[in-house]
């Protein structure tokens, strides 16, 4: 390997590793409504991405997150509720993008630059809430579309119609026969505060912040119970065609006289020093708001000049969000505990004095590892910086000076260095490190509360065996109860056991066991996942079914076969193996396998010709008529191959149906890549 390539290879391994990681935050964001990480972090994250793909064309992927928004289509469109009601999905009939982000006045000064001279930018306050497309056709609301994945979204007209603020029907006469208003679905600091009060009596997990909250709310299948939350709306954007008025300003003054709520706190600047005057200003103010922001949106007055300044993959050049920065405070750290997760990893946490930031009240924030904490020297009795990134995740940042006389009245001698604990503080089992990572973690996986259940958690969630009725109250009190010690406890529960508990009875019984009955229904690959293999996700396992078609076939790979599997690398594979060593996983399968969990994969529908594609790299172009792009997918990938998105020499060949691209086409004959019609592939895998 020569020095460039040795440069070099880190480099992509960097890129593959930001892609994944950005595209779980994206889940977490949109879907989950749980982020783990802030704006600014993930911004600077992108960026980085954005500039390796520039190094690296060749790499180029049209599913990078650079390349499209982050999606919140609904899960239920999958999962019916138990009404059995879904939302529609629906093709936006404008992209509906992001707003590429910036932090400070030299970053708007250079998105300024790239603008006509004299361009006049409107100033808005950029609502933290869920986005909406509210379609109007004859004055009437007609469709309420999320951002979904940018190009559809999913309808919930629905809930829409529980807010006040949004009118269902425009009497006048002066309205053009279609427009689409877009704007933020917000849930109101009050509101917020007696919705996470009555979650909390309920011993129901807390919403981060409010607009988790609102995008929660507005996925929920009961309108009533949307219309009871009290969700509020700002609309900030109209499009269709007639409409009046030739700048944005003027519209938005336009859809104000039509009765749509559009915020007071918008204003034309003619140059950046009025822009940052206006962004000062509301830094401030909008503490006084009742709902939250987190920061400005700037867009170009002029339509015509946004019309010929345009879009990005993914954000219109024409605009630009300016976050405001994480507000931060003093507290005193109390005392550091700590949290022994499913894994066995032991997590320390700050337990801090009560302090508020940006709305709420913050009492404990992660402290992440023994390297972090140390890294800080930070100890029981320090003040320390508590800073809320992206105004969603307190975490701290810092600590004040011990020398000042206002801070360490009870830090702890400067002597006495901070020290991990060499024990688990739920179980007593000797903590290891293993080389190489930043946690320490308890070994005692079979003897450990808090890993017992967090292995059942898992394995009962939505994304494994959904069993429904188990939630984590539910698990603690079978264990504390003896009912459950294990995941094969599961299916031995009776129906008298479980009415006879707390808070249960004979109709939650039938429910639980329902599910459970359920679960045995549950695919091949979501069983393997469920298993809480550590480092096996939801992906991982899919490849590793599609490879290992049973449990049987799998129990006896070795390390150096499972790294063959894409994205397995030397310790997911040396994970697998151990599990399977393991005597006590061992009868905990052959307990579950008794029990009838599906232990073997269906055959795939295209795997007439197993492997006849493996190790080639094929990309897809055009439209097809015999099947859809997906399900040539899925038999390119059952057949041992791999989907690519960008043409390189390492393509294998090009599965061309009509109306291709006419850029592939070029390279590929630059290249001297086969071409192949759907007739031609069909007939090759039989």
């Amino acid at each position: 390997m020569d020095l460039f390539s040795q440069i070099e290879e880190p480099e992509r391994e960097e890129l593959r590793a930001l892609r994944k990681e950005l595209e779980e935050q994206n889940y977490k964001y949109y879907v989950l409504n749980a982020p783990t990480m802030s704006d600014r972090e993930f911004d600077e994250k992108m960026h980085r991405l954005q500039d390796l793909e520039a190094m690296f064309p060749d790499m180029f992927d049209p599913k990078s997150p650079t390349q499209h928004v982050g999606s919140d289509l609904a899960e239920s469109r999958k999962s019916k509720d138990k009404s059995g009601k879904t939302f529609q999905t629906v093709k936006h009939k404008y992209p509906m993008l992001s707003l590429a982000n910036s932090y400070s006045r030299e970053e708007i000064e250079e998105w300024v630059r790239k603008l006509p001279q004299g361009v006049e930018i409107v100033c808005e306050l950029k609502y933290d809430g869920l986005s909406i497309s509210l379609w109007y056709e004859h004055g009437v609301l007609v469709r309420a579309l999320t951002r979904g994945d940018g190009q559809q979204g999913d309808d919930v007209i629905d809930n829409i119609k529980t807010i006040p603020s949004i009118p269902w029907r425009i009497e006048r006469n002066d309205i053009p026969d279609f427009f689409e208003l877009r704007g933020e679905v917000l849930l109101p600091w009050e509101r917020f505060e007696v919705l996470n009060k009555e979650r909390e009596e309920q011993e129901e997990p807390l919403f981060a912040n409010p607009r988790n909250a609102a995008s929660g709310t507005l996925k929920l299948q009961d309108p009533r119970e949307v219309a009871r939350r009290g969700l509020d709306a700002y609309l900030y954007y109209m499009l269709g065609d007639h409409l009046p008025g030739t700048t944005h300003y003027e519209r938005l003054e336009t859809a104000k006289q039509w009765g749509f709520h559009i915020s007071d706190a918008i204003k034309v600047c003619k140059n950046v020093d009025e822009v940052m005057a206006y962004i000062a200003y509301w830094d401030t103010e909008r503490k006084n708001l009742p709902v939250a922001t987190d920061g400005i949106v700037l867009k170009v007055n002029n339509l015509a000049q946004q019309e010929e300044l345009g879009f990005t993959a993914k954000t219109p050049r024409w605009a630009i969000a300016y976050k405001f920065p994480a507000e931060k405070q003093l507290t005193l750290l109390k005392e550091i505990t700590y949290q022994v997760g499913r894994t066995g990893v032991v997590t320390p946490v700050a337990n801090l004095e009560p302090v508020q930031l940006s709305g709420t009240i913050v009492q404990r924030a992660t402290l992440h590892n023994e390297d972090f904490i140390k890294s800080l020297d930070i100890r029981p009795g320090d003040r320390v910086w508590v800073e809320k990134g992206g105004e969603i995740i307190p975490k701290i940042v810092g600590r004040a000076d011990r020398n000042d006389e206002m801070s360490a009245t009870l830090s702890l001698n400067d002597e006495m260095m901070y020290s991990f604990p060499d024990v688990c503080p739920e179980c007593g089992a000797k903590l290891v490190r293993v080389e190489g990572e930043a946690a320490w973690r308890c070994p005692n996986e079979a003897g450990c509360p808090p890993q017992i259940k967090g292995k059942i958690e898992h394995f009962v969630s939505r994304k494994a065996m959904n069993i429904d009725g188990l939630g984590e109250e539910t698990i603690d009190m079978f264990y504390q109860n003896g009912l459950l010690k294990n995941i094969a406890d599961i299916y031995d529960l009776k129906a008298e056991d479980i009415a006879a508990q707390e808070r249960l009875g004979e109709k939650s019984a039938q429910n639980i066991l329902a599910g459970i009955e359920a679960s045995k229904n549950v695919p091949w690959s979501r069983v393997l996942f469920a298993l809480g293999i550590r480092m096996v996700g939801e992906t991982t396992a899919k490849k590793i079914a599609r490879v290992y078609n049973s449990i049987d076939t799998l129990q006896w790979a070795t390390a150096e076969q499972l790294c063959a599997i894409e994205d397995v690398g030397p310790q997911i594979a040396e994970n697998i193996v151990k599990y399977f060593e393991d005597l006590r996983n061992l009868e905990i399968l052959e307990r579950l396998r008794q029990a009838g969990l599906q232990f073997e994969g269906e055959a795939s529908p295209f795997t007439g010709n197993e492997g006849v594609l493996a190790g080639q790299s094929i990309v897809i172009s055009g439209t097809f008529s015999h099947h859809s792009r997906d399900e040539y997918k899925a038999m390119i990938e059952a057949n041992g191959g791999k989907n690519v998105g960008s043409v390189s020499k390492k393509t294998s060949f090009i599965l061309a149906g009509e109306n291709m691209g006419p850029e592939k086409r070029k390279k590929a004959e630059d290249l001297g890549i086969r071409l192949m019609t759907e007739d031609e592939f069909l007939e090759m895998i039989k």
